[in-house]
């Protein structure tokens, strides 16, 4: 795969030749660049913004910089590829995103500063991302998140690519707990299932617990997952448990206040 980043800031991303995605570059699973499309500007003082037509708070990225840039990317690198703008506006970038864009030979990432962009600028766009409902002072953050969540996903990059295939997300639900060794720590102990080496029941405990995780902490992905028979009889059991336990709480919490009238 080859990325490549427009941004104003090129050091920022120094970082990203760290850990996983370093060892794709050695591997030569990955070719990165980032250009500084500032090297693009027309004038002396290397500007890219200007104020708006119209009038307006703030700068506005021009045009001419990122077509530039863009135009020796084509130059260097000839053939389809996806260009993503990072954009409050854009679309929310999630797991099945990363998978989707782990399968193209080249992606381009434009990170913008200032205000915005000029409209003409989506012109070279093909997808616009954000990670969420809040706005950053540039682009470079939310790329590099997407670089990492994407390039992981490259076969050959993890060291078991088993791996990937049981991150949160990945089958819609999150991700079961995990535990190594020592078997027991201050007193807090493995579950016993996960040492008597059935893989049969392993398996089962770990969808079990996925489910509950998923259930407690995002339920919203439940709504959006199909689940077969096994994980559906496996939830009503978590829902009956977990209001077992609630009931249980507020019986222990009605029985503290009746023994210590102080606190009522």
């Amino acid at each position: 795969m080859q990325i490549d980043v427009l941004s104003l800031f090129p050091n920022m991303f120094e970082p990203l030749r760290e850990s996983m995605i370093g060892k794709a570059l050695e591997r030569h699973l990955l070719n990165f660049d980032v250009v500084d499309y500032r090297s693009y500007s027309h004038d002396k003082h290397h500007h890219v913004d200007d104020t708006p037509y119209g009038g307006g708070a703030g700068m506005l990225l021009k045009p001419e910089p990122l077509f530039e840039a863009m135009d020796g990317v084509n130059q260097r690198h000839p053939g389809p590829k996806r260009v993503i703008l990072m954009d409050p506006a854009g679309k929310k970038f999630d797991q099945q995103a990363a998978r989707e864009l782990s399968q193209e030979s080249h992606l381009v990432f434009i990170c913008g500063h200032y205000e915005g962009y000029d409209e003409r600028i989506r012109t070279l766009v093909t997808d616009e991302y954000s990670l969420g409902d809040y706005v950053l002072t540039g682009g470079e953050l939310p790329a590099m998140v997407m670089i990492d969540a994407i390039v992981r996903l490259l076969p050959g990059v993890l060291g078991n690519d088993e791996s990937a295939h049981t991150d949160s997300f990945e089958n819609g639900l999150l991700e079961y707990p995990q535990y190594t060794r020592p078997p027991e720590y201050r007193g807090m102990q493995v579950p016993e299932v996960l040492q008597n080496g059935n893989h049969q029941l392993i398996a089962r405990w770990r969808l079990k617990e996925s489910l509950r995780r998923t259930y407690l902490r995002r339920p919203d992905l439940l709504e959006q997952v199909e689940l077969d028979d096994a994980a559906k009889k496996l939830l009503r059991e978590v829902k009956t448990e977990e209001a077992t336990k609630a009931a249980e709480r507020r019986l222990n919490a009605s029985t503290r206040n009746a023994e210590d009238p102080e606190q009522n």
